[in-house]
């Protein structure tokens, strides 16, 4: 079974930047997508990136283009989402999940993180 735990989040201005960590522990990263997830209060979920290792392939919602970038660190079996340019809309729980195929739907993801506060603020 897939563990996933996230850290990183925290207060940052407008302009600034995160780097969110999402760490895999009982299986390999190899064989699975992992997405980004955010929910801000009030709001459903809403899938902002994912990479997908077992057939490569990238994707980025429309929103986020450009400032969002998610990279991985094979050693250490995590995946990190790097975002640039907050802003006070991206306040929100981050969410990593995995599941076999990248998906906007929350459906389609089998394992979940507990998620990270990231709060935009000055």
């Amino acid at each position: 079974q897939l563990q996933l735990v996230e850290s990183g989040g925290g207060l940052v201005q407008p302009g600034g930047s995160l780097r969110l960590s999402c760490a895999a522990s009982g299986l390999s990263l190899d064989y699975y997508a992992i997405g980004w997830f955010r929910q801000a209060p009030g709001k459903e979920r809403e899938a902002v990136s994912c990479i997908n290792f077992r057939y490569p392939a990238t994707t980025n919602t429309d929103s986020v283009k450009g400032r969002f970038t998610m990279s991985r660190d094979t050693a250490k079996n995590t995946v990190y989402l790097q975002i640039n340019s907050l802003q006070p809309e991206d306040t929100a729980v981050y969410h990593c999940a995995g599941g076999p195929y990248c998906s906007d739907s929350t459906a389609e993801y089998d394992y979940w993180g507990q998620g990270t506060q990231d709060t935009v603020s000055s």
